[in-house]
């Protein structure tokens, strides 16, 4: 095997336990994750094996709704050199919860905060891929620090680790190579503009109260969205909609197929070329082996 995508866009995260053993497949041995109680004292996680089932390049995968311990497993893949960080700007849930059950409903105490072993806690900030994605999430409504009274983000003294590669000079010849691809892709063009779209409507303060006037409005604003959603039709060869009503319905089917077809999308596909780009850019076997120091 070449390469190897780990998806972890949509994933909520779960058990530290798991993040902590996924994270071990792909180091030899090294800490993974630290663990800071309200008491301040930190313990650190420690890969359980010292083996590495996967030596070779790899890509993940993350979104806006990428939470908890899929955020540890793509911070410590980061830090460590591991993998390269692909999508948009994940959740930020950087703590630990207790349920306390009461007699009329729980209780729910936060006990500790996560911290990568570079320091960093995802708290609020989450994990900042290497490569951005356009993501037609809004930060404004999803993500930890939209929550009332969330931690603040800090940062502690980083672990002791050895890396196993530096990435970032491979960097900009990726994301230069990634844009010139993405900029006549239909389906980037589309997430483009429909981030357009959303943020100009979603930013105006001021709306008509003459009902001609604003059902004018109301008017463009469809024609403007049946524009786009037809283009990327058109590109797919798709049949155009002669309306928005269409929309839904006609999305639904379409996306039921395409999880009949095991077709992946336009952000997989796009992973899986800039994991080749990596590949041919660093042509080299020992780009993964631990660096000294």
């Amino acid at each position: 095997m070449d390469g190897l995508i780990i998806d972890l866009r949509g994933n909520g995260g779960g058990s530290l336990q798991e993040a902590n053993e996924l994270t071990g497949l792909f180091i030899d041995k090294g800490p993974t994750v630290v663990v800071r109680n309200n008491r301040g004292r930190a313990e650190r996680q420690e890969d359980p094996d010292s083996e590495q089932l996967y030596h070779g390049p790899m890509v993940v995968m993350i979104d806006r709704l990428s939470a908890s311990a899929s955020e540890i497993f793509a911070g410590a893949m980061q830090d460590y050199g591991r993998a390269l960080i692909v999508g948009s700007q994940s959740y930020g849930k950087g703590t630990v919860q207790s349920i306390q059950p009461l007699n009329h409903g729980q209780l729910k105490l936060t006990l500790a905060k996560f911290y990568r072993i570079s320091g960093q806690s995802t708290q609020n900030r989450g994990v900042i891929p290497d490569i951005i994605f356009p993501s037609l999430y809004d930060g404004r409504d999803i993500g930890e620090d939209t929550l009332p009274d969330a931690l603040p983000w800090d940062n502690i003294s980083p672990v002791s680790y050895r890396p196993y590669a530096n990435l970032s000079p491979y960097l900009p010849e990726l994301q230069k190579k990634h844009e010139f691809r993405t900029r006549k892709n239909a389906d980037f063009v589309y997430l483009h503009e429909m981030k357009d779209y959303f943020e100009h409507y979603e930013n105006q303060k001021k709306v008509s109260l003459n009902q001609e006037r604003r059902q004018l409005e109301l008017q463009t604003m469809r024609s403007q969205r049946l524009a786009i959603e037809n283009r990327l039709r058109k590109s797919r060869g798709l049949a155009l909609l002669n309306n928005l009503d269409e929309l839904e319905e006609i999305n639904n089917q379409e996306q039921e197929q395409k999880k009949k077809d095991k077709e992946p999308d336009a952000f997989l596909k796009e992973a899986g070329v800039i994991l080749t780009d990596m590949v041919k850019a660093s042509n080299n076997k020992r780009l993964f082996t631990r660096r000294s120091g």
